[in-house]
């Protein structure tokens, strides 16, 4: 409705104008009025990397986490400009396609996201390490601070495939010096703070789960 009446006032204006007499328009000696440049964004870039929990599934855009990073940031004035890269679905495999298109932006930091969909499909872990590991050594390679957000798995699929399953994140941070920050949603379950599906935090559920994981993300943001 907005874009509409924007619009119509568009046009109204635009028809006044053309109502005008010519002469009026030639002898109008006042400079056409110069036009505003849009100012750079100069900011730091912190790009949240992962699939639909980071992309807001079932959630709108401003209540996604990624969104309330942003706001969190902008209170304690760290001066950080977070893009939304979550895609609902992505795996590691299809993350690893998507790499260049996060390196193109430049990123500071980079909170890595990735994996439970593998997990849910049945991918070997050892596919899923290998997917990670690359994505991990080539964005440090141009200097990118890391975060890796530990992944873990409904209860039905075992208690062994889900201690491999979190022990990959625990190993790849050990060996790559990255912080690592777990996202939990027993917590939420536990506080009715899941949609329907038992797996992605509801709004408040994404409120709720900020600040703890804004605390280990904080550590990567320094200047």
């Amino acid at each position: 409705m907005r874009t509409s009446l924007c619009f119509s006032v568009f046009l109204l204006s635009a028809c006044a104008l053309a109502a005008q007499p010519a002469t009026a328009q030639r002898n109008s000696s006042s400079p056409p009025a110069a036009k505003k440049k849009t100012q750079a964004d100069t900011r730091p870039v912190l790009i949240c990397f992962g699939d639909s929990l980071t992309a807001g599934y079932g959630v709108r855009p401003n209540e996604a986490f990624p969104a309330l990073l942003q706001k969190e940031i902008d209170a304690k004035s760290l001066g950080y400009r977070v893009i939304n890269a979550g895609l609902s679905g992505d795996t590691t495999s299809s993350g690893l396609d998507r790499l260049p298109q996060v390196l193109a932006l430049k990123p500071k930091v980079v909170l890595l996201e990735l994996g439970a969909n593998d997990g849910l499909r049945g991918i070997p872990i050892t596919v899923t390490r290998a997917n990670l590991d690359q994505m991990i050594i080539a964005m440090q390679k141009t200097g990118i601070r890391v975060v890796l957000a530990g992944m873990t798995l409904p209860r039905n699929y075992g208690v062994d495939f889900i201690k491999q399953f979190e022990t990959l994140y625990a190993d790849l941070a050990r060996r790559h010096k990255l912080g690592l920050l777990r996202f939990e949603l027993d917590p939420l379950a536990a506080r009715g703070l899941l949609q329907a599906d038992g797996m992605h935090p509801t709004a408040e559920g994404y409120r709720v789960a900020l600040p703890k994981l804004f605390e280990g993300i904080r550590p990567a943001l320094r200047k």
